[in-house]
């Protein structure tokens, strides 16, 4: 199987969403944000960092990259995408995901080993755990807090499109939502990095295998 990493200018975790990914199992296969083919690959991980400097906002001019106009397109017609802290962000300039990620509540970078709750199983890229299991997550961001307006949320909760909790709320996130998927389950978005939790030499935990096993297995039976 090959899943794409975007590469945007300003992108930090490309290369370690590459390495998680060949850990699995997998094959990375590098995306350029300027590219205008998606080289078959089977599935598309936009990673973290700060594309573009983050100006104007965080996600804002990356949603506008050549290959994004590829991955909107293929995330319609039911491509795996996930996008992870600053991939989340684009997800949402983007429109793929609803709501918005603003400035932590308490204006500081979080840099901390996070305790997560799966909410929902039903997602390609969690379909490998378990509804209310509990996993650690490295989460590094200044702008995670998630945000929606009160009928987004209520949407959001009762379709069941809220793929990951925070045990003890970080950033102020609306309703300690940590990630979200859209309607379909192909399309996910969340602040932790599972990238950064698949070596036990230097990870507390190995928690993030289970996002890239996941959506290995929804290929295998696709």
């Amino acid at each position: 199987m090959r899943i794409g990493i975007v590469t945007f200018p300003g992108t930090l975790d490309d290369v370690d969403a590459q390495r998680a990914v060949r850990l699995s199992g997998a094959t990375p296969v590098s995306l350029w944000h300027g590219h205008d083919d998606l080289q078959g690959v089977d599935a598309v991980i936009l990673p973290g960092g700060f594309s573009y400097g983050d100006y104007l906002r965080c996600g804002a001019i990356a949603r506008f990259a050549p290959v994004m106009d590829l991955v909107i397109s293929g995330a319609k017609r039911g491509l795996p995408v996930l996008g992870i802290c600053n991939g989340f962000q684009v997800l949402c300039e983007a429109g793929l995901l609803e709501g918005a990620l603003i400035r932590n509540e308490k204006q500081h970078f979080v840099c901390r080993d996070q305790r997560l709750e799966v909410v929902s199983r039903d997602t390609v890229w969690s379909n490998q755990f378990t509804d209310g299991q509990q996993i650690t997550i490295v989460l590094k961001n200044g702008e995670g807090r998630f945000i929606a307006d009160d009928e987004t949320l209520a949407r959001l909760e009762g379709e069941e499109q809220v793929v990951f909790r925070y045990l003890d709320n970080p950033n102020g996130s609306a309703n300690d939502i940590a990630g979200i998927t859209n309607e379909r389950g192909n399309v996910v978005g969340l602040m932790p990095h599972p990238e950064h939790n698949v070596d036990p030499l230097v990870s507390p935990s190995v928690d993030g295998r289970g996002f890239f096993t996941s959506v290995q297995a929804f290929l295998q039976h696709a």
